[in-house]
Parts: structure tokens; sequence; C-alpha cells
């Protein structure tokens, strides 16, 4: 896969983060090469069908990325991307966290800890059907410090939902800091392992990784598929890679700027955080 997608992804949420109300920048940045992979090589989607009835289904559980996914969403060609300017103003339907008005938003998130649920419930619903399709639902690692997301792996697991993936964004932060000393994951594979689910582990900043892990799903037959991808919050912009501070961001112009280059050109001689 061409870096091209993911770097445009990156230019459109960095270009969101330049509106007065800015955006959450790291958590949205950590999870590019994720979502590039799933649109670009993975998902049954079409984007001049977004509601199509066989469509395999998207959940991004943490909510908060939504610059991320619209970005994401705009690169594949599900709407222009000039849309993405009215982020942030008033009655855009690009708004802080995913509106289904937005062609190929399936549900609106954000109170973490209830994607995987409603995963459940998609992937429960297909078995009913008889219908093929799968759901990925996207979780930042903070995240699973949600007693329901638990409970809802432990209903995975129990109904043998081998269509039903989920997709770790392991960028090891949170807002507050570091997320093995908020609360604790680790050994976080073990903890999926006990609940009945498959477990993989990927650099998420490699699309060959992805591709391959996700090109196996359904993984085990009877078993359902969690994905740890380790990733980097801020990804993109050096000067902020892996700190907590990237989590959400308002740039000036000259902010954008630089954050602009450093994205499209590599730069790395910024050593600070533009404001």
């Amino acid at each position: 896969m061409s870096d091209d997608h993911a770097r445009t992804a990156r230019e459109l949420i960095v270009r969101m983060c330049a509106n007065p109300e800015g955006g959450h920048l790291g958590g949205s940045m950590s999870m590019v090469e994720i979502l590039v992979t799933l649109y670009r090589h993975v998902l049954r989607i079409d984007p001049d069908r977004p509601q199509a009835p066989d469509r395999d289904i998207l959940l991004l559980s943490k909510g908060h990325g939504a610059i991320g996914l619209y970005a994401v969403l705009a690169e594949r060609g599900f709407f222009p991307a000039e849309l993405l300017a009215s982020y942030g103003t008033p009655d855009s339907m690009f708004t802080a966290h995913p509106n289904p008005a937005v062609p190929g938003v399936e549900m609106p998130t954000g109170s973490l800890g209830h994607g995987l649920s409603l995963g459940v419930g998609f992937a429960l619903a297909a078995r009913l059907d008889g219908s093929d399709r799968r759901c990925f639902v996207v979780l930042g690692d903070g995240e699973l410090q949600e007693g329901s997301v638990w409970e809802a792996a432990m209903a995975a697991g129990s109904q043998k939902l081998d269509r039903l993936v989920a997709i770790v964004d392991r960028n090891g932060l949170q807002i507050s800091g570091d997320t093995e000393e908020t609360m604790g994951l680790e050994p976080l594979g073990d903890r999926w392992r006990s609940f009945g689910w498959t477990v993989l582990e990927v650099d998420g900043h490699d699309p060959e990784q992805l591709r391959t892990a996700l090109s196996r799903i359904p993984c085990t037959p009877g078993t359902p598929t969690v994905l740890l991808a380790r990733t980097v919050k801020g990804k993109g912009l050096p000067y902020i890679e892996g700190q907590a501070r990237s989590h959400y961001v308002r740039l000036t112009e000259r902010g954008y700027r630089r954050a602009r280059a450093a994205v499209t050109r590599g730069e790395r001689t910024e050593t600070t955080c533009p404001s």
C-alpha cells in the first residue's frame, strides 16, 4: 500500500485541527494506517453505496478520533475532501464525534466502552440474518479500562462470534498520561485470550503487517479476533509523537503550516509543539 493514502489522511487531520475548535489530534494520527488498511484492502464496502446491505461494518468505538475517520473516508472517496472545511462549524455534519449523517459512518460513538457491545449486536444480527458480513471495532487502549468492554468481550467469546474483530490502537497513552500508570492493562494479550479471543499483535504503522493479519479474518472458527496494534500517539508530527499533550490540539495558522510540512515532507526540525 502506498504511503500516499496515509499522508493524505494526515494532511486532512491537521487541517481540521486548524479550525477554531481544534481536534483530537494524537489518537487520530495514531490510527491512520489501521483505518487506511481497512478501507483500502479489507472491508467489503462501496463508497458509492455506503448503506449497501452486504457491506462490512466498521465502528469507531474511540469516537473522539472522529477526525481520523472522516479523513480516511474522504480519502477513500465517500465524499469530497473539500467538505471537511466545515468541520467544527455550526450545523456542520462533521462533528467532534462520529455523526451518522456522514456517508460511511455507521453509529454515533464516543461514550467510551460502548463500541464493542454494539459490535456484538451487529455480529449477532448478521448471524440471525444468515449474512457473512464482518464487523470491525476500533478501540483505544485507555478505553479498555471500561468494564463494559470486558462484558462485551466475554459475550463475544461465549457466543463464538468469529466474524467480530476488535482492533486496539495500542499507543500507550490517554488524556491523563501513560495507560499503564493510570490503570495497568498488561498482560493485555493474555486478558483477551482468557475471554476466548484469538490474539494477533502487529506494528500498527506497518501496512503490510496490518494487511496480512486482517486478511486472515475470520482467524479461528468459532472465535472472535482481537488485533493489538502497537502505535505512536501523534504519529507524523515528530515534536509531539508519543506525548500525551498531542491528545487535543488547536493549531494556529503558523502551527498548521509547520504541522503540514512535517506530514508532507517528513520535516524533523521542530523541537517544540506549535500552538
